[in-house]
């Protein structure tokens, strides 16, 4: 029980890094949280300092639910790999260490993904550039794609053998990202959510 608490607090405190904080204020003397969104995100990080810093703090994000997922067999400690991805997609969103201020989600939740299951994991991405090359909305596309996700998982059990902790966690990570993304869904509403001009 303790070396499942401590794998938890430290997927918690892994998807706490606050990667477009210190990429933006080490490199860019910039504290993204005060331009665009507010958001410590990638998106956001596109926005306000061009594409090379938004790529690298994307990864890192990612990257930060693989991990962190990973842990359970890193550590050989008996427990659910999902479980630690969830407290990364926690600590991404409401960072202990930028003032419980983060992400909206989107990309922890897919290095979570990327780890447990990765042809979903490249599902979901193609999803997402599908989604963006028709509507050009980030907020949209990260929104389609996990709605795409839960209809993978629940096709996968039907034709095949049902992952219930998957969809429990698919389901719940969609339904985050919706809710992370209200503003956004008001602004599509009332075509004043920002397109992109590179697809």
């Amino acid at each position: 029980m303790v070396q499942i608490l401590i794998i938890l607090v430290l997927a918690y405190l892994l998807g706490s890094i606050p990667s477009g904080l210190i990429i933006g204020k080490v490199f860019y003397k910039t504290d993204i949280r005060e331009h665009g969104s507010g958001n410590l995100g990638g998106t956001n990080t596109f926005r306000t300092l061009g594409i090379k810093a938004g790529l690298v703090v994307t990864i890192a994000d990612i990257l930060k639910g693989t991990l962190a997922t990973a842990l359970p067999a890193l550590l050989a400690v008996d427990m659910h790999p999902l479980l630690a991805g969830v407290l990364a997609v926690i600590g991404h969103t409401y960072p202990i260490f930028a003032g419980f201020r983060g992400g909206k989600a989107v990309a922890t939740s897919g290095g979570v993904i990327l780890c447990y299951e990765p042809l979903l994991f490249i599902t979901l991405v193609l999803a997402f550039f599908i989604g963006l090359y028709i509507s050009k909305y980030v907020s949209l596309s990260s929104m389609i794609a996990g709605i795409v996700g839960v209809l993978y998982v629940l096709v996968s059990g039907i034709i095949g053998v049902w992952d219930p902790p998957l969809l429990v966690v698919i389901t719940l990570m969609a339904t985050f990202v919706i809710y992370r993304h209200r503003t956004n869904i008001k602004r599509i509403m009332n075509k004043t959510e920002p397109k992109i001009k590179w697809l």
